[in-house]
């Protein structure tokens, strides 16, 4: 495979990307939202985090932005295949099945490196207004996972560039990047709590720290784990929006008595 992807050509590679990031985006957000709004609810599984109703139109204008970061990523894809073409980087082919599983677990941990220095620095004053268009989404849905603004696509869109430059990974390591980053994002916006039941701190419980940084705007601009917020003190209180989801109850509980 490693050969394979070498030998295509520019425009084959982002017509490939195109396809790929865009099937991937689709299927996992149409899987989610399917999950989280009509599956686990009837099975009496989790619970949704935040009972408000989305902004008007946000759905459109999440696959609107979304299909902006798609083509960025798609065509971006020509960036890790031009690393390769010019010797910059290479890809071992003869890596085995544990030699990749732990490059996997180094790169997911390097995702979460990557993203909270990226998120810390698009809710800086120079950057923000680059975050903003992300943040219109105040009830997250998996849609909302590629939402951006382009720069905010081309920021977190290099991820693997640096990886690939330092180590000669398995063609396959640097496949599963895209993969478990959108699937973990898709979690993390889907403003659902898969397992109420463990801790605040828990793995598990990446999609209440990120529903809260969507409620409270600052804090928590870790991905899928904590390491980050815990080493340079950003990580929200389980009860950061307790105030805005009380008045959102009371309002809408007035809304049905009136």
């Amino acid at each position: 495979m490693a050969q394979a992807f070498q030998s295509l050509s520019a425009w084959q590679v982002m017509f490939a990307g195109l396809l790929f990031f865009g099937g991937i985006y689709l299927l996992f957000g149409a899987a989610t939202w399917l999950l989280t709004r009509h599956v686990l609810p009837a099975l009496g599984i989790g619970r949704v985090l935040d009972p408000r109703p989305l902004a008007p139109g946000q759905l459109r204008r999440e696959l609107a932005q979304s299909g902006i970061s798609v083509l960025i990523f798609g065509l971006g894809m020509v960036f890790p295949w031009g690393l390769l073409q010019l010797g910059w980087a290479h890809l071992d082919p003869d890596a085995g099945a544990g030699r990749i599983a732990l490059e996997i677990l180094v790169l997911v941990a390097w995702n979460d490196v990557h993203f909270w220095v990226n998120h810390r620095l698009l809710h800086t004053r120079l950057l923000r207004r680059f975050h903003l268009p992300h943040h219109r989404s105040v009830v997250t849905t998996p849609f909302s996972t590629y939402s951006f603004h382009p720069i905010e696509a081309l920021m977190l869109g290099n991820v693997i560039l640096l990886p690939m430059m330092l180590h000669d990974f398995s063609f396959w390591s640097l496949f599963s990047v895209p993969l478990f980053s959108l699937f973990f994002n898709c979690v993390g916006h889907a403003n659902y709590d898969f397992f109420p039941g463990v801790s605040y701190a828990h793995w598990f419980a990446a999609s209440r720290r990120h529903h809260l940084h969507h409620a409270c705007y600052h804090g928590n601009y870790g991905f899928q784990f904590t390491f980050m917020d815990r080493l340079f003190g950003t990580r929200l209180q389980a009860d950061a929006a307790a105030a805005q989801l009380g008045a959102a109850r009371q309002r809408d509980a007035l809304g049905r008595r009136a």
